[in-house]
């Protein structure tokens, strides 16, 4: 429904006619002439706009792509909503009184109306090759990264040289003429997703958090709108995605810049998904234009230095470096449990002016997320972000972790319409899981190999982790939803059968499926295993062997051709490797071990006599005065060679009879270190840990035998005397709240059948890890970093966790980019630049894992290294359409 789509003209007229009812918001101008010598309209919209060019400012771009008409469509009703909503609505108010937006609603006027009213499906703008070819896709013609096509028939004819094009020559000279621009947006068409730019370092940069926080803002009030979800997706090394984009170029300029690809199709239904489209990008363009001074010159210094001082299973300390401006500005602190996730108010857990904070109460085992930025008291102006930092807790001490990874022939996906190429698809580059014309339905295959994990392993937790890649085959809005299934792998004969895996009952499906309007593109989607799901999982242990099963719609309405989602596997030559690869990370414990300790030795102690041997008794003598009895107990039946860790431990001891108890008593039992067997030593003793909850003198009468159960603390203390080799002391007490005269309980002594008892659960499992790695050191080869270093000599030790971070020394395996884990003693950084300084961590971690200490070096190279890009390889029909614009 074409007709209700503005034309250029109606766009002009519409901005002509605004800028004359409002000459103090909106200033109209002309920054070049197209070929068809057509105006390309600059609008800049601000408080007081003839002050526009003082203020810090987001640039607008739409249309770059004659096609993807929603950059146009968006600026016209942005700029009528910013009218309607001024001055009644404070945030459109503050956003034009701290910030200007420069908007061009369509940078490419030809090829849009060539689009418009003659072949709607025309990308490029209308140049005359003079060889019978018209046009130059505009989105190729800017300066960085340019690269020179000469098929000029191409939808992605980059033109004969960078800026040949009065389009891009127009904008180019706008931006270097504007210096308070911070934000840049280039509006396309299609993928519901965020392009932000990058350097084609194949390095985290500086910016790279700012960017993913500025788009996962603005996706989070996309989400609110429509609860849409849209993805954040820089690219990935080795691949050299793109050329000549004024994303890059503008990014060049040091100004933080994004793509934003709106919705499924270029030209959707007007009155359904275009206009969605359009109500639910208006929230995140306002918040955008208002983020636009946080990134400007006014803006605080970015903090320095965020790190993490000291991590354990509940809690993380983390620290940064002062600043000069602090004085005036205080900290927002961030934290989320996924990559890429927004900072607003729901997830901001701290304002401090300190330059360190303690987060606890965090589960063990599980990684976080956290993001810092400064805020000037006065101004409100908002820092920069700190680069992300990244940290996973420690396990608890009964938990041990282990992450498994699909060998490259346990991965694929099976295609019904490619059923003899369907062995070719295992191992190599992506999972295509849908639907579409060419290979019809298409289902993704993983395969575990469980039986690594011990077989008294008891699950605790699982999550399987998946990276969806490229969404731009899912062509249908709201059409069609994707799952992740368990089978039973002994159905299964052959994991690269369509057949077999097409008619394969589901054992369970984890979590919930996602919509096709929930797939992110770019950011890492995690399903984390029911009880009814884990119970399943240590099942199939026996098995040894987890087989998922993923898919996605199976079926097309009448005129559509595709719905398939694209994910990454790692392996091949664009799989993007180990970091992109599809995991289950698995936390277990395992079954105990079960000892009951009797009682050693035993004594009771009183103010007027010598110890009693082997007698137990408490309460108070004739003179009101404590009795007391202690219980011994010799733990040498417990190996001090082997490290414990106890799960569960209590004390039993029964009542034999009771004496003059006319008043209600309680009693306690606590661990005691006593130098001597007397009275006095005994009352003074010094106590380490109570145990349990007191017993009362009536629960007795109903109840002879009682448990005192030992906490955590006790536990740890209990773990702290069998490794020292000492006996275990307990003392009983009673207490009262009224006085006592003579009145005593007896309990079963060592030598009775019914003698104390010490119960004690626990697992073998090594608590401290093993040594670090010695002399680290970096050398380049053949443009590659390689690292080498040597393992400690240790029977426990299992292998080297190696992590890159750019902006300081990474202190914990997560705390960075993971360039290995295995035995090895090197292995190369082939993803990094090596051009660019950075830092190497090499941890040493066990079979729990505990990592040691890092051994750390900061690297850089002395020579200048050329980096060497590939190209992107289109992996089916489909996908070579989308890379050559067509």
């Amino acid at each position: 429904m074409k007709k209700q789509y503005l034309s250029y003209q109606d766009t002009i007229d519409f901005l002509t006619e605004a800028m004359e009812k409002y000459p103090h918001l909106i200033r109209l101008q002309n920054i070049g002439q197209t070929h068809e010598d057509r105006p390309i309209m600059m609008v800049t919209l601000s408080q007081d706009v003839a002050y526009a060019d003082l203020k810090p400012a987001l640039l607008y771009t739409g249309t770059i792509h004659a096609r993807e008409w929603i950059g146009i469509e968006l600026a016209v009703n942005f700029i009528q909503y910013i009218l309607d909503n001024y001055p009644s609505n404070p945030d459109v108010v503050e956003a034009l009184t701290r910030n200007t937006l420069y908007m061009v609603p369509c940078l490419n006027p030809d090829g849009f109306e060539y689009s418009r009213q003659h072949f709607s499906f025309w990308r490029k703008n209308r140049r005359d090759n003079k060889d019978g070819t018209f046009g130059v896709d505009l989105n190729r013609n800017f300066g960085v990264n340019f690269k020179r096509s000469f098929d000029t028939q191409s939808n992605i004819y980059s033109g004969p040289e960078a800026f040949s094009e009065p389009e891009t020559q127009a904008i180019k000279t706008f931006v270097e003429e504007h210096k308070n621009i911070s934000i840049a947006l280039d509006y396309h068409s299609q993928g519901n997703v965020f392009f932000p730019a990058h350097k084609f370092n194949h390095e985290a940069e500086i910016e790279g958090t700012d960017l993913n926080i500025l788009c996962a803002n603005m996706a989070h009030k996309i989400h609110k709108v429509t609860n849409r979800q849209y993805g954040i997706h820089r690219g990935k090394p080795p691949a050299n995605l793109i050329h000549g984009s004024g994303r890059e170029y503008y990014y060049d300029r040091g100004i933080l810049s994004s793509v934003v690809e709106v919705g499924s199709r270029n030209i959707p239904d007007y009155l359904v998904n275009m206009t969605q489209s359009v109500n639910e990008n208006i929230p995140a363009l306002l918040y955008a234009l208002n983020s636009a001074i946080d990134y400007s010159e006014l803006a605080p210094s970015r903090p320095e230095n965020f790190t993490i001082k000291q991590v354990d299973d509940t809690q993380v300390e983390l620290v940064w470096n002062s600043g000069e401006d602090d004085s005036n500005c205080y900290y927002q602190i961030y934290r989320s449990d996924t990559p890429k996730y927004h900072c607003t108010p729901e997830t901001l857990i701290a304002n401090t002016s300190e330059n360190s904070f303690t987060d606890s109460q965090l589960q063990s085992g599980h990684r976080y997320f956290y993001n810092l930025r400064k805020v000037n008291r006065v101004t409100r102006i908002k820092s920069p972000f700190a680069p992300e930092l990244k940290i996973k807790t420690n396990l608890a001490k009964d938990e041990f972790s282990y992450t498994l990874f699909p060998a490259a022939e346990q991965i694929g996906y099976v295609g019904e319409l490619t059923k003899e190429f369907n062995a070719d698809h295992f191992g190599y580059n992506s999972l295509f899981i849908g639907v579409n014309k060419t290979k019809g339905i298409c289902y993704g295959v993983i395969a575990f190999d469980i039986d690594r994990l011990p077989e008294d392993a008891i699950i605790k937790d699982a999550c399987f982790s998946l990276y969806p890649m490229n969404r731009v085959g899912a062509k249908i809005e709201n059409y069609g939803e994707w799952s992740v299934s368990i089978l039973d792998p002994e159905e299964i004969t052959n994991i690269r059968s369509f057949d077999q895996i097409h008619q394969a009952v589901p054992q369970q499906t984890l979590g919930d499926a996602i919509c096709s309007d929930q797939i992110t593109q770019g950011i890492w989607k995690s399903w984390c295993f029911s009880a009814i799901e884990k119970q399943l999982l240590q099942q199939q242990l026996n098995q040894g062997r987890l087989l998922l099963k993923i898919q996605g719609p199976t079926s097309l309405p009448i005129g559509n051709d595709s719905q398939i989602m694209q994910f990454d596997i790692g392996y091949g030559r664009f799989g993007g490797g180990i970091h992109y690869r599809p995991s289950l990370e698995v936390i277990y414990t395992k079954k105990t071990s079960k000892v009951a300790i009797s009682a050693s030795d035993c004594h009771t102690f009183t103010l007027q006599e010598p110890p009693q041997k082997n007698v137990i008794q408490c309460g108070f003598d004739s003179d009101e005065n404590t009795v007391f009895g202690q219980v011994m107990f010799s733990l040498d039946c417990l190996n001090q060679e082997k490290e414990i860790v106890i799960t569960q431990a209590y004390f039993e001891i029964e009542h034999e009879q009771s004496r003059e108890i006319a008043q209600p008593m309680r009693f306690t039992v606590d661990i005691a270190e006593i130098d001597n067997l007397d009275f006095d030593s005994v009352k003074n003793r010094e106590k380490i840990e109570y145990l349990g909850y007191e017993a009362s003198s009536i629960g007795l009468s109903k109840s002879p035998r009682k448990s005192f159960m030992f906490d955590s603390s006790a536990r740890q203390h209990l773990e702290d005397v069998i490794s020292s080799g000492q006996p275990l002391n307990l003392i009983i007490r009673a207490t009262s709240a009224s006085r006592h005269k003579n009145a005593m309980v007896t309990w079963f002594n060592c030598d009775s059948e019914k003698c104390p008892q010490l119960v004690i659960e626990y697992i073998e499992r090594r608590k401290q890890p093993v040594a670090a790695p010695t002399d680290l050191n970096a050398t380049l080869v053949d443009g590659a970093t390689k690292l080498t270093w040597k393992k400690p000599d240790d029977p426990d030790f299992v292998g080297v966790y190696v992590v890159r971070n750019c902006f300081h020394p990474p202190r914990t395996p997560l705390d960075g980019v993971k360039l290995y884990a295995g035995k090895d003693e090197y292995t190369f950084d082939r993803f990094g630049n090596a051009n660019i300084p950075k830092f190497y961590s090499v941890f040493s971690y066990d079979n729990v894992p505990n990592y040691s200490d890092p051994v750390t070096l900061q690297f850089s190279s002395d020579s200048i290294s050329p980096v060497i890009f590939d190209e992107l390889e289109p992996q089916d029909e489909a996908e070579q359409l989308y890379r050559n614009g067509d």
